[in-house]
C-alpha cells in the first residue's frame, strides 16, 4: 500500500507490491468487463431475448458490486470511514469521479444540453453552465480546500468545524446541513436507480427502487468508505465504457469518426437549418396553435376551478353512459373510465395540476416546442429592442448564476470532500483532485457531442414518421413514465411533428441506443453505467449522511463513551435507515434529476463555503462568526428556494414568502444570495465578537 512520507526503506519494496497487486486486480477486472460485453453481444445474435438481456445487466453489475462490498467489509473505524488512509491517488481519483459522476451528470446532463442548448433559457438555466460549474469547481477544490483537510486527519466535514472553531454548535449546524443538502442529492440518485431498475427489468418504478436500494446497501453497508471505494473504482469503469461507446458509435454513423468530441461541430450547422425550417413549416405551426388553444381552455378553467371540475365530470360521465347505452368499443370504455377515475377530487390538487399543464401547453405553444435554438448563447439580441436585450441579460445572468453556484458548491459537497481524507498524504490530495479532474473530462468532453448527435437522429429519423410507424421503445418508455416521454397527434394528420414530441432529460442517455438505432446490448451496458453512476453516488452520500447523524450528532451528545465497533455498527443501521426513506421519497416522483442535484449544490455552496474557507485562510473568524455564517447562509438559500415551490406556495400565507424572483435569478442559483449572506455574516460578526481560543 502507499506510505507516508518518512516511512522506512524497508517498507518500500512492500508497497511497491501491494501497488502491482491492485494494478493486477483492476487489470483483471477491465479484461472480465470487456468479455462480458462480447459476450452478451454474441447472445444476442445467437437470438438471446431482449427480456433476458435487460435483466443480466442489471443483476450481474449489481453482484459484482455486492461482491465487492462484502469483500471490503470492516469492523474497523479507520477502515470504515477513511478507508484506512491508504487509497493510492490514481484510484482516489478514479473513484471520485464515480462518485461524481451521479445519475445526474451520466443520465440527465446530455438530456439537459439537448432541452437547453449551449446557453439554457431564463426559466431553464443549465447548458454549458453545468460543465463549466463542475469542472471548475474541483479547481476550487484542489487549491483551496482539499489539500487543508486533508493535513488534519479528520472523518467528516463537520469535523473540521469542531476543531477549528471549537465548541459543539459549528460541529452540530454542519452536520445538518451535510444531511439536508445530501439528503436532497441522495433521492435524485435512488430515483435514477429505479427509473433504470423499471426499464431493464419491466416491473413498476417502485419495485425497481427497492431492487435498485439493495444493491446501494450491500456495497455501503458492510464496509464502509473502504468498501464504497473499490466498488467506485469497479463502477467508474462501467461508467466510462456506457459513455463512450453509444456516443463513439453514433459519431462513426453520422460522420464517420468515433471521436465524438471532435468531430461532431460539424452537426451543428445542420442542426441549425433543421431548427430554421422547423420554425416556418406549416404543421409545426399548427401544432404550435392548437397547444395554445389548450391553453387558453385551462386558464378558463382556473378562474373557477369547482365548477371546471364538476363540468369535467359530467362530461365524462355522459360520455361514458352513451358509450355503454350503443355497446361502443370497449377500449374507448376502459379509457374514458381511466380518466374519469384520474379526475381531481380536490379543488387545491385540481388548480396544481392544471397549472402545471398550462405551463407545459404554453411551453409546447412556442417554437420548437420551448427549446431554445441548440448552439445559440442566449436568447434575446444584445443590440436589439429593449424586450430582446432583457432577455438576453436575464439569461446570461441565469447562466452566470447557475455557473456560480456549481463552483462553490462543488467546493463544499461533504460526500466529496470526505473522498481525499482516504489518501495517504496532503500531495496525494492534491494529486486525487488531478486524476478526478482527468477521468471526469474523458466524460464530460463528449456529452455537447452526445446531445447535438440525438438532436440530430431526432428530426431526421423520428419527425416525419407515421404514428403507426414508430419505433417500439417509444411505447415502452412511455410506460415506465408518461413524464419522460410523449406522443400525441394533437393536428390529426397521421405524421409525428417535433412538437408532438416530449423527450425528458432524464431520457435521453438511457435511451441512446434505441434513438440511435444500436445493438440491444449497448442499450443493456447504458442503463448498466446509468446504474453504476446513481449507485456510485448513492454509497457515498448515504455513507455521509449516516456518518453525519452518527459521529458529529448522536455520538458527540449522548454516547461519548461508545468504543469505535460500537459506533460503526450503530452507522450501519443508520445508514439502512436513512436508505429506506430516500427511497420513500424518490418514489413520489416529485422532480427531475438534474433540478434535485442542482438544488443541493447551492444548499452546500451556502452552508459550508464562506465558514470553511474563510477558517482556513483567515485566523481572525471566530466561532460565532462561523455559526453566524452557516446560519445565514443555509437559511437564505434554503427560504429562497421554498418560496418557489407549489407545495410550499399552498400551505404558507404568501406575505412570509419571497415575493417573487431576486433580480430575475431562478430558485435553483440561491447559492448566489447564500454565499453572500454567509460570506457577509461570517466577516461581521468575527469582527463583532471576541475571538475565543480554538484548536487549529
Amino acid at each position: 500500500m502507499p506510505i507516508p512520507s518518512g516511512a522506512s526503506a524497508a517498507s518500500l519494496p512492500r508497497a511497491r507490491a501491494y501497488q502491482w497487486r491492485i494494478h493486477r486486480l483492476v487489470g483483471l477486472y477491465c479484461v472480465c468487463v470487456l468479455l462480458f460485453l462480447l459476450l452478451m453481444t454474441w447472445a444476442e445474435r445467437q437470438g438471446l431475448s431482449r427480456h433476458w438481456i435487460g435483466p443480466i445487466f442489471l443483476f450481474v453489475p449489481v453482484m459484482m458490486y455486492a461482491g465487492i462490498g462484502v469483500w471490503g467489509r470492516t469492523g474497523d473505524a479507520d477502515e470504515y470511514y477513511v478507508a484506512g488512509r491508504r487509497i493510492p491517488p490514481m484510484y482516489n481519483g478514479m473513484a471520485a469521479a464515480a462518485d461524481w459522476m451521479s445519475a445526474a451528470s451520466f443520465i440527465s446532463l446530455s438530456g439537459a444540453l439537448y432541452l437547453q442548448g449551449f446557453g439554457g433559457s431564463s426559466g431553464q438555466p443549465g447548458g454549458l453552465a453545468y460543465l463549466l460549474g463542475w469542472t471548475g469547481g474541483f479547481c476550487l477544490v484542489a487549491m483551496l480546500v482539499a489539500p487543508h483537510l486533508r493535513a488534519m486527519n479528520l472523518y467528516t466535514l463537520p469535523d473540521f468545524f469542531q476543531q477549528r472553531f471549537g465548541g459543539r454548535w459549528p460541529r452540530t449546524i454542519a452536520a445538518i446541513a451535510s444531511i439536508v443538502c445530501s439528503f436532497t442529492y441522495v433521492v435524485a440518485q435512488i430515483y435514477g436507480v429505479g427509473l433504470i431498475a423499471s426499464r431493464l427489468t419491466g416491473v413498476q418504478f417502485e419495485i425497481g427502487i427497492m431492487l435498485g436500494l439493495g444493491g446501494v446497501l450491500l456495497c455501503s453497508f458492510l464496509g464502509g468508505m473502504r468498501a464504497v471505494t473499490w466498488t467506485q473504482v469497479a463502477q467508474y469503469v462501467v461508467i466510462l465504457l456506457a459513455f463512450l461507446i453509444p456516443v463513439s458509435w453514433l459519431a462513426y454513423k453520422q460522420l464517420g469518426n468515433p471521436v465524438a468530441a471532435v468531430a461532431y461541430a460539424s452537426q451543428l450547422q445542420k442542426i441549425a437549418e433543421l431548427e430554421a425550417q422547423l420554425l416556418v413549416s406549416p404543421q409545426e405551426l399548427s401544432v404550435q396553435h392548437l397547444y395554445s388553444e389548450r391553453a387558453d381552455v385551462l386558464e378558463a378553467k382556473l378562474q373557477d376551478v369547482p365548477l371546471a371540475m364538476e363540468r369535467d365530470r359530467l362530461v365524462l360521465h355522459e360520455r361514458l353512459r352513451y358509450l355503454r347505452s350503443t355497446n361502443g368499443d370497449m377500449g374507448q370504455i376502459a379509457a374514458i373510465s381511466r380518466e374519469y377515475a384520474n379526475l381531481p377530487r380536490i379543488p387545491s390538487v385540481a388548480e396544481q395540476q392544471w397549472r402545471q399543464q398550462l405551463q407545459d401547453y404554453r411551453e409546447r405553444a412556442k417554437p420548437l416546442s420551448g427549446l431554445p435554438r441548440h448552439s445559440q448563447p442566449f436568447g434575446g439580441d444584445p443590440d436589439g429592442t429593449p424586450a430582446e436585450r432583457a432577455q438576453f441579460n436575464d439569461e446570461r445572468n441565469n447562466f452566470l448564476a447557475l455557473m456560480f453556484c456549481l463552483m462553490l458548491g462543488t467546493a463544499g459537497l461533504p460526500h466529496l470532500l470526505t473522498r481525499y481524507y482516504t489518501v495517504p498524504s496532503v500531495s496525494g490530495a492534491r494529486t486525487s483532485v488531478a486524476w478526478t479532474l482527468f477521468f471526469i473530462g474523458l466524460i464530460y468532453l463528449s456529452a455537447p457531442a452526445l446531445a447535438a448527435l440525438i438532436k440530430l437522429e431526432v428530426m431526421n429519423n423520428l419527425v416525419g414518421v407515421r404514428f403507426d410507424e414508430l419505433p417500439n421503445w417509444i411505447a415502452q418508455w412511455a410506460r415506465v413514465d408518461a413524464s419522460l416521454l410523449s406522443v400525441e397527434d394533437i393536428n390529426r394528420d397521421g405524421i409525428l411533428q417535433f412538437g408532438e414530441l416530449r423527450l425528458g432529460a432524464d431520457l435521453i442517455m438511457l435511451a441512446t441506443p434505441e434513438i440511435g438505432g444500436l445493438p440491444y446490448v449497448v442499450a443493456g451496458l447504458v442503463a448498466a453505467g446509468g446504474l453504476a453512476a446513481a449507485l456510485s453516488t448513492a454509497d457515498g452520500l448515504l455513507l455521509t449522511i449516516s456518518n453525519a447523524l452518527v459521529r458529529d450528532l448522536i455520538v458527540s451528545r449522548r454516547l461519548r463513551q461508545a468504543s469505535s465497533e460500537q459506533r460503526v455498527i450503530l452507522s450501519k443501521f443508520m445508514l439502512m435507515g436513512v436508505a429506506l426513506l430516500a427511497a420513500f421519497a424518490a418514489g413520489q416522483r416529485s422532480s427531475d434529476i438534474l433540478p434535485m442535484v442542482a438544488a443541493s449544490f447551492s444548499l452546500a455552496a451556502s452552508a459550508f463555503v464562506p465558514a470553511m474557507v474563510l477558517g482556513i485562510f483567515w485566523r481572525g473568524v471566530t466561532r460565532y462568526g462561523a455559526i453566524a455564517g452557516m446560519l445565514s447562509g443555509l437559511g437564505v438559500a434554503l427560504y429562497y428556494m421554498l418560496s418557489h415551490s407549489l407545495w410550499v406556495q399552498h400551505w404558507v400565507p404568501s406575505i412570509l414568502l419571497a415575493d417573487g424572483l431576486w433580480w430575475g435569478l431562478q430558485p435553483v442559483s440561491a447559492g448566489v444570495f447564500g454565499v453572500l449572506a454567509g460570506l457577509l455574516a461570517t466577516v461581521l460578526v468575527s469582527w463583532l465578537t471576541p475571538h475565543i481560543h480554538q484548536n487549529k
